[in-house]
């Protein structure tokens, strides 16, 4: 490594990752001891495997900004794992976990893990998230969980009822900061779960209150437990180990995935990442440790506290094997019914009320709902066998049941619209719909199909046939694609392609006939999807600005639908910095009062700014901002880019040299972003973890859209 570049690497390090290093590691020490203690494992466990999980998965993990170390979603089997097996056993089913991780990595199987129904992935997390909080909401309130949630939730009132000692006392003050520290103190480097569980931890050394506390043995490296072949048949030994790996993995890769979502650099290797995790797992085992998995919360931490690079995780490793040798003695002094607290809040905030409304608002809560209680009730495995039962029946349901609409509008002729994927499972119910038209008539069947098997064609040409025997006249007519027209010439299978061209009228906005064209094709498909976009409101994912220019289009660019971006379009693409209402005159503050709504109200996770080639706003300013006294002229000036250029840019992946005017409008995207950085607004949401910022170019002569990044800068 050259020496500038080294002193811009040790520069990063310094100035980003050890700050953010330090704010996980406050994190993690109360997480750690707190899912050891729910899980039924030796708190020392905990700490080590955080402290592997950190280091191996770390140096060798394909995310760089991903946390990884003890998580919640594995309590409920790791607790299961060593009621049957014996702490000493369970080390050994988490080191062949690891290996079984390791070997899917290997087979760069790591995409399949996301192809599992997200009902059923959160509905697992959320049951898992009900178990945690009605077992440790025992432990808070100074009693002893249960042996199932079932119990667990028939013990309840009774505790609530018997139980007034200290440990409540403590575990309620930890729950209100926990609930309260974020929205009064913005502070990343001072983390709700660090406070809440040092002020408890504080209440109980002050007033001396007698509670069960941490325990953690006088040599940690004496107390690295020696893994014991567990004395039990193979065939739930296997089990164990494969539910380990599956969990663990799954887990792992979706955090990795939503971690990407959160910065602008490369995105994860999911299979290196599975690698390392396999690895971290295989070591943690190996030295008496918990299973671990890449962790969101702590994840999503680093990057919202500044991380640049993988030495935060590192680091933050580093610091949690410090505070086990050298103050142990201040651990000692947390009461367990703080950690058990934390647990509960981390519990609950597992069951996202925003997954419930987007998965019924896409019709997908059956497998969602039958996922908790299963996991709940039963176990997690079953929860998610059940779920993923549930979801195919779902979909085979909706498969077989295409929609059918049979009028008779002015006129006198019939119309049979049929939308949807129609094969076999629809047959029967088509064709006695079919049947229900009168002889002898005029009908014109429309076809709005993704998907026409062999037997579905069939059914409606030969109803066709033995239709017009009787005298009758039909006409079949397809929209968008040709399933019927090929099937008809036995060229029926394989993947749907595209056609050759897309039809003018697609782009036609309010050109003559476009409306006409639409209430005929189009409405029919996206009526649906409309209704239940009106009835439970709209909940855009990102507030996308970009240039007024009638060439780019929005939904195109990022094949996105109806309900998908929250748009502002202006000519240039510009954000006028930040004005408070009632400071000074003129300017514009409609593109401020629209970030303030998609921010804050309806909580987008993104804000993409989108430039694009031969921008005639970017001309004009480059030209000199437009004639003196017009409108545009005003409005350029709030770009506050020069023709000189504005921030040094680059394209991704893209690397060949541009234009003069298409870098301007690469420069202009930057600055833009700079200019979303003086709203309020954007500057909490970002510093909340909560919102992140991306710019992108689209190059109209190629279709090509590329994503523009800063370009790296060693002074």
């Amino acid at each position: 490594m050259d020496r500038p570049l080294w002193k811009a690497v040790a520069r990063t390090v310094l100035a980003h990752d050890l700050p953010a290093s330090f704010v996980v590691f406050l994190i993690a020490i109360p997480l750690s001891l707190g899912i050891a203690a729910a899980s039924g494992a030796p708190l020392m466990a905990g700490m080590i495997a955080a402290v592997v999980g950190g280091v191996v998965a770390g140096v060798l993990g394909g995310s760089r900004l991903q946390v990884t170390g003890p998580a919640a979603g594995l309590t409920v089997l790791v607790a299961g794992i060593v009621a049957e097996f014996g702490w000493a056993g369970t080390t050994v089913i988490v080191a062949l976990a690891g290996m079984v991780q390791v070997l899917l990595g290997l087979s760069r199987l790591a995409r399949t893990a996301l192809t599992l129904s997200p009902a059923v992935v959160h509905g697992m997390l959320a049951g898992i998230g009900v178990v945690i909080a009605l077992s440790q909401v025992h432990v808070l309130l100074g009693g002893e969980p249960q042996s199932s949630a079932a119990r667990n939730l028939r013990d309840l009132p009774a505790q609530l009822i018997e139980r007034h000692d200290a440990a409540v006392t403590v575990g309620l003050l930890t729950v209100a900061i926990l609930l309260g520290w974020p929205r009064v103190v913005k502070a990343f480097w001072l983390p709700a779960p660090l406070v809440a569980v040092g002020a408890a931890t504080a209440v109980a050394a002050v007033w001396d209150l007698d509670l069960a506390r941490v325990d953690l043995p006088d040599d940690p490296l004496g107390a690295i437990a020696a893994p014991v072949w567990p004395d039990a048949p193979a065939w739930p030994l296997a089990v164990a180990v494969v539910s380990v790996a599956l969990v663990a993995s799954v887990e792992s890769l979706l955090s990795a995935v939503a971690i990407d979502k959160l910065h602008d650099g490369p995105p994860a290797d999911l299979d290196r990442e599975l690698l390392a995790q396999g690895a971290a797992n295989a070591v943690s085992g190996a030295l008496g440790g918990l299973p671990v998995t890449g962790v969101i919360v702590r994840g999503s931490t680093n990057v919202a506290a500044g991380a640049r690079t993988r030495a935060s995780t590192i680091l933050h490793a580093v610091w949690v094997a410090g505070a086990v040798l050298l103050a142990a003695g201040a651990l000692e002094l947390i009461p367990l019914s703080a950690l058990a607290a934390v647990l509960v809040v981390v519990g609950v905030r597992l069951v996202d009320t925003g997954h419930i409304r987007t998965f019924r608002r896409y019709r997908e809560l059956p497998a969602y709902a039958v996922t908790v209680l299963g996991v709940v009730f039963v176990d997690l495995i079953a929860g998610v066998v059940l779920g993923m039962v549930v979801a195919l029946a779902t979909a085979l349901w909706r498969l077989a049941h295409c929609r059918v609409s049979i009028t008779q509008p002015e006129g006198g002729r019939w119309r049979v619209e049929i939308t949807g994927t129609l094969f076999f499972l629809g047959v029967s119910r088509l064709a006695e719909r079919l049947r229900a038209i009168p002889p002898g008539g005029n009908v014109t069947v429309l076809l709005h199909l993704d998907f026409l098997d062999h037997a579905a064609f069939e059914a409606i040409d030969g109803w066709r046939q033995a239709y017009e025997k009787q005298g009758g006249t039909v006409s079949v007519e397809e929209q968008h694609d040709t399933w019927f027209r090929r099937a008809a010439a036995g060229s029926l299978g394989g993947a749907k392609s595209l056609p050759r061209a897309l039809p003018r009228w697609l782009f036609s906005g309010a050109r003559s006939g476009g409306a006409h064209e639409y209430e005929r094709s189009v409405a029919p498909l996206v009526r649906p999807l409309m209704a239940d976009l009106a009835r439970h409101g709209q909940a855009p994912d990102q507030l996308f600005i970009t240039c007024a220019d009638s060439r780019l289009v929005p939904n195109v660019i990022t094949a996105s639908g109806p309900g998908d971006l929250f748009c502002v379009r202006n000519v240039g693409n510009i954000v006028p910095p930040y004005r408070a209402a009632g400071q000074g005159t003129g300017g514009d503050h409609s593109v401020g009062a629209a970030i303030e709504y998609a921010v804050d109200v309806l909580r987008v996770r993104t804000i993409t700014v989108c430039g694009h080639s031969s921008c005639g706003a970017v001309r004009a300013l480059h030209e000199g901002g437009g004639a003196e006294g017009t409108a545009l002229r005003e409005w350029l000036a709030q770009a506050r880019l020069t023709p000189a250029g504005g921030p040094a840019g680059e394209l991704r992946p893209a690397r060949e040299p541009l234009p003069e005017l298409d870098q301007l409008s690469v420069d202009n995207v930057l600055q833009q972003l700079a200019n979303l950085r003086t709203h309020p607004s954007v500057t909490a949401a970002e510093a909340a973890g909560r919102l992140r910022l991306e710019g992108m170019f689209y190059d109209l002569a190629t279709a090509r859209v590329h994503r523009i990044e800063p370009a790296l800068i060693v002074r």
